[in-house]
Parts: structure tokens; C-alpha cells; sequence
């Protein structure tokens, strides 16, 4: 519709500038005119020399003839430009095709590289994997070199300077020298030497080596397990097994047979005794003695609260069984001077709902109540501050062995893990707080719900006295009026 629209409004254009050229082509000029008027005056004059048909004169075009000749010229112009459009549409459709095409194959190129790069950064990634647990690997072999050369005897490591890497004849070595050794040493054998008694004095003796792990003493005065004494050096472990020792230098095989494994002769080893109270809270540092004594303290208040309510609910029983006699036949002042015998919540709560017996019902469960309130103050003293002991205790704990564990790794950012000690004895100092948290607070918080509910049994118990004084002496009047009556 837009096409046709546009055709016609050129159209238009076009016949508007066509209509003065055609004006000017339709109007005759005055010389020419003037000419025609002379030349038609004088023909009549003329005689034509041969008779004949006269001829035509030439017309001039009219405007519907210049409106067709533009309209024609327009056509043209219009299926020239309908031509180039179509042209022009065709190209564009191709590039644009073609460009499709283009993205298309730079898509899949783009693909292929993201592909191809992820696969190269896991290659990179697995060699780095690969580097280090060679380097790793080549450490640990490095290590195991150094151990060996301590342990074995008459085998010296190979010196590796950097990243350099083990030779495979310098682990053969080794090996060969380990299984020699093993050989030599992985037999029972006795010599000739010297070693100290339980009570510190140097004696000479055989000394049977099991291997390079365990040994025995026999000597003219004691035989039995030896263990290192540090430097070289054996001492006396455990007389009892002299039995086994003296069997062993005979050549006799023992079972069971009562041995010390030790790994080395350089250090020296201790009998470890038990470990005190006090020892083990001193292992847990400044928070050790400070939850030591938390826990001291809640024992104190347990036991304080656990005399209180001994106290207060005492002989409920036997105190009912006392004034219930005087109630019955209402007298109250006989039955206050019995309670004024007695200690302890539940007398003060019997006496004041005695006092107020003759009041309406309602009016004296307040006052029962207001009295037992009262009392609760006394009852609930200390069951508080035991229970947040309870709940402090493992929280104190858990903050020493968070302290622990970080004085752990400082130790292995120093030294490493290569003593396994070390570590071991951080870790066991650390949880020592934990340990004392747990050992305080499980009886804190055991004892102190026990005694809370003691609380409120002593509570139901001075309701139910009340209860039955209350009943007790409302059936005393009842009775007394029935006999009045």
C-alpha cells in the first residue's frame, strides 16, 4: 500500500512540472503568428503553379499526449527502481545468509577453543598434581633415607642437594643393607655387658637382645626386662620377669612372654604413674583452675541447697499428724503452739492458713499461696547460679581446647609434623579443659534439676497440708453445728 502510495504522489509531482513545459509548447509565437497572417493575406494573391492537395499543416502536441509521455517515462523509472530493489533485497537476503553462516562457524570455533582450553588448564592441573606428589614422593624418600641412616647401621644416606632426586641403586642399597640388618638383629642373641638395677646400681651380666626392640637382664644380683636408660645405656624394668630372663639365657622359649618394646636406646624411659587431680588441672592451664573451682563452688551450693530443703520440707508428715487432733476440734491456738515447735517452710505455711481458717474459701487459697511465694525465695535459693555453672562448664572447656589447639599448630608451624609427639602432647593438654568442663558440669546439671524438683514436691506438699488442715477444720464445723442443732 506504501508502494503504490509513493508511485502515486510521484506521479503527481511529475505532471505538475510537466504542465508549464507544456503550456509553453502550446502557445504560438507573435512573429510566427504574424507571419502566417501575412502570408495568409497574400496567398489568395498567388497562383498555385500545379493544382494538387494542399498540404497538412503540423500540429503541436496537446497536454493529455505530454501527461502520457511523462506517465510512460515514469513507468520506466519505476520498474527500473523496482528492478534495483529486488536486486538490492536479493544481495542483502545473501549476506545475510552468509554472515548467519559466518557467526554460525565462529560459534562452533569458539566452542571448540572454550573446549579446548578447559582440557589444557586440567592438563596444567593434573601435572601440577603430579609435580607435587613427586616432590612430596621424593621428600618422603628423602626422609626415609635420614631414618634409615640412623636406624641402620654402617649405611650412610646419599647426599641430595636441592630437587635432586634419589638414585635407584642408592634405594637398592638400602634395602640390601635393611634386610642385612634385619638379618643380623631380628634374632635373639646374649652378650656380655652392663646395666643398671631397679634401685640405680650399675651391675655386669649377659643381656639377651630380641631383636632391636626389647631386651633382658641376667646378673648374680637380679634378673628381668630391661628398658633404655638413655644413651646406650639399660636399666632394670620389671624384676618379676626374672623368671623369663634367666629362662631366655638357657635357651628356653617363654609364653607368654613378658617383654619391653622400646624404639631407641638415646632417650630415656620412665615408669608413668597416675596422674593426680591436681596434676590434670594444672595440664589445662589458667581455664583448668578456673573451671576446678567453678566446680567446687557447685558443690558447696549443692550441698548448702540440699540442707535447705532438707530443712523445709522436714517431718510434713509427722507435723499433720501433731495438729490434726487440735484441728478437728477447732482449736487453733493449741495447734499454732505446736507449729511454733517446728522449723522449717513447711510450719510457717501450715500456721499461716491455720490463722486464717475461719475465712471464705477463695480468701484463704490466696493467703496458702501468698505464703507459699514467700517461701519459694528460700526454696529456689541457689538452684540458679548451680545451673549456670552447669551450662558454663563445657562452654569454659570448649574455649581451652580451642587455646590448645591453636598453641598445636603454632608448634607445627615451628617445627612441623615430623614428631608425632608433639602434636600428641598439644592435643592431650588442649582436651584436659573439655574433660574438666564435662566432669563439672553432667553432676552440676544432674544434682540441680534433682533439687529443683525436690523444690516443687516440698511445694505440693505444703498445698496438700493446707488442703487437708483446711478440710479438717471445716468438718469440725460441720460436726459442731449438727450437735448444736
Amino acid at each position: 500500500m506504501s508502494k503504490r502510495v509513493s508511485h502515486t504522489m510521484i506521479l503527481l509531482l511529475s505532471a505538475c512540472l510537466a504542465l508549464p513545459v507544456a503550456a509553453q509548447q502550446d502557445e504560438p509565437d507573435p512573429a510566427q503568428a504574424t507571419a502566417g497572417e501575412s502570408a495568409a493575406t497574400e496567398a489568395p494573391r498567388e497562383e498555385p503553379a500545379e493544382s494538387g492537395p494542399a498540404p497538412v499543416a503540423t500540429q503541436a502536441p496537446s497536454l493529455e499526449q505530454a501527461y502520457q509521455k511523462e506517465f510512460a517515462f515514469l513507468q520506466g523509472q519505476k520498474r527500473d527502481l523496482e528492478r534495483r530493489i529486488a536486486d538490492f533485497e536479493a544481495a542483502s537476503e545473501a549476506d545475510l545468509e552468509q554472515l548467519q553462516v559466518d557467526i554460525r562457524s565462529l560459534e562452533r570455533q569458539v566452542v571448540e577453543a572454550t573446549s579446548r582450553g578447559d582440557r589444557l588448564e586440567d592438563q596444567v592441573f593434573e601435572s601440577e598434581r603430579s609435580v607435587e606428589s613427586a616432590r612430596d614422593n621424593v621428600n618422603l624418600l628423602a626422609n626415609t633415607f635420614l631414618q634409615a641412616e640412623a636406624t641402620i647401621d654402617g649405611w650412610d644416606a646419599p647426599a641430595l642437594e636441592g630437587d635432586e632426586v634419589p638414585q635407584a641403586e642408592d634405594v637398592t642399597a638400602m634395602f640390601e643393607t635393611g634386610l642385612e640388618t634385619l638379618d643380623r638383629f631380628g634374632s635373639v642373641r646374649s652378650d656380655s655387658g652392663e646395666f643398671f638395677l631397679a634401685d640405680g646400681t650399675r651391675v655386669s651380666g649377659e643381656i639377651i637382645h630380641v631383636g632391636r626392640i626389647a631386651s633382658f637382664g641376667v646378673s648374680d644380683r637380679g634378673a628381668g626386662t630391661l628398658a633404655p636408660a638413655g644413651e646406650g645405656e639399660l636399666k632394670m624394668w620389671n624384676e618379676a620377669s626374672g623368671e623369663a630372663a634367666r629362662a631366655l639365657a638357657a635357651g628356653t622359649m617363654v609364653s607368654p612372654l613378658p617383654i619391653f618394646i622400646y624404639e631407641t636406646l638415646n632417650a630415656e624411659v620412665e615408669k608413668k604413674g597416675a596422674q593426680g587431680v591436681f596434676q590434670t588441672v594444672s595440664d589445662g592451664g589458667v581455664i583448668g583452675w578456673i573451671i576446678f573451682f567453678l566446680g567446687m563452688l557447685a558443690l558447696v551450693l549443692v550441698i548448702l541447697r540440699a540442707v535447705f530443703l532438707g530443712r523445709a520440707g522436714a517431718s510434713t508428715g509427722k507435723i499433720l499428724d501433731d495438729i490434726s487432733d487440735h484441728v478437728r476440734r477447732g482449736d487453733k491456738e493449741a495447734a499454732l503452739s505446736v507449729l511454733k515447735k517446728r522449723q522449717g517452710a513447711t510450719a510457717r505455711v501450715v500456721a499461716a492458713a491455720i490463722r486464717n481458717l475461719d475465712r471464705d474459701r477463695e480468701h484463704l487459697e490466696d493467703i496458702v499461696s501468698e505464703s507459699i511465694l514467700h517461701e519459694s525465695g528460700h526454696l529456689n535459693r541457689f538452684g540458679a547460679f548451680i545451673m549456670v555453672i552447669a551450662a558454663v562448664s563445657p562452654l569454659l572447656g570448649l574455649l581451652g581446647t580451642v587455646t590448645g589447639m591453636i598453641s598445636t599448630f603454632d608448634v607445627i608451624t615451628e617445627f612441623g609434623t615430623g614428631d608425632p609427639k608433639l602434636l600428641s602432647g598439644g592435643i592431650s593438654i588442649a582436651l584436659v579443659t573439655t574433660e574438666l568442663g564435662l566432669i563439672v558440669a553432667i553432676p552440676t546439671l544432674l544434682f540441680g534439676n534433682l533439687l529443683s524438683s525436690w523444690a516443687e514436691r516440698i511445694k505440693d506438699d505444703m498445698e496438700k497440708a493446707t488442703l487437708r488442715v483446711s478440710n479438717q477444720y471445716g468438718e469440725a464445723r460441720a460436726e459442731a453445728g449438727q450437735g448444736g442443732a
